[in-house]
């Protein structure tokens, strides 16, 4: 049964689930060769493993950064649509070696269903004809995931291990979700197995074996420290998500 039939079923049924949400950046790939600089960049807000997209409106701030330099993309964006809900992709030219760390500050999306806004500052690296360094420093977001485990370059089955910081300190205890974006169509024994959970420990350090090649989304959800207010006049809380996305190959 796919995702559209599931939410009918719930829907009459009275209840439908609250799917993890993930904001997304998805690079054509993780690592550019030496004469292969084309990239294209995808931006879109998900269930990933169900293959269910949201609306999402243009970004606060889109870019990347090189070299602990930010270059902003933000006007480079267009539209594109995902199984008919408002995304955005882009594309360019890389001609120069280095680490470029891809990141997305979206709008924030209100979800009635939980009565709080939802905003996931995300990341994705791209190693660019063997650079190699960079990769492990804080980009200085609010909330962001530092990886300590190198984010591209690995195998299914390897073990992918990161920091969570809020405002730059280490984040104890964080919940950290973890899903697939599962474009080969897996089906999950349960709802359970859809969206795996771990946690940080008194550092803010998280690990996760990624089972199956794929590009695999990590994000931490933390109460941020401002409310936002909705169309209503009223104030809610902020979800804000630190997510990175890492992508697994299988060992042919």
């Amino acid at each position: 049964m796919n995702w559209k039939a599931k939410v009918a079923v719930w829907a009459m049924l009275g209840s439908v689930p609250l799917w993890a949400h993930f904001q997304m950046v998805i690079p054509s790939s993780d690592i550019l060769e030496e004469g292969k600089g084309k990239l294209g960049v995808e931006v879109m807000f998900a269930h990933p493993f169900e293959q269910s997209y949201m609306e999402m409106k243009k970004p606060q701030a889109f870019g990347y950064v090189l070299e602990g330099k930010k270059h902003s993309l933000l006007e480079k964006l267009a539209p594109k649509s995902f199984e008919g809900k408002g995304g955005f992709s882009t594309e360019l030219e890389i001609k120069e070696a280095g680490t470029y760390r891809f990141y997305v500050e979206p709008m924030p999306y209100f979800e009635p269903a939980e009565k709080k806004f939802i905003k996931h500052l995300t990341q994705v690296t791209v190693d660019a004809f063997g650079a190699d360094e960079g990769w492990d420093k804080p980009l200085g977001m609010k909330a962001e995931i530092v990886p300590l485990a190198r984010p591209y370059g690995l195998y299914a089955g390897n073990l992918f291990q990161g920091q969570v910081l809020f405002k730059g300190k280490p984040v104890a205890g964080a919940e950290v979700e973890v899903e697939l974006y599962n474009t080969k169509g897996y089906k999950a024994p349960s709802e359970s197995h859809i969206t795996q959970v771990v946690k940080a420990d008194k550092n803010g350090i998280f690990t996760y074996a990624m089972p199956v090649a794929g590009w695999w989304g990590f994000s931490a959800l933390l109460e941020d420290d401002v409310k936002l207010k909705h169309s209503d006049g009223k104030e809610y809380p902020v979800e804000l998500g630190a997510v990175i996305w890492v992508k697994a190959y299988e060992l042919k």
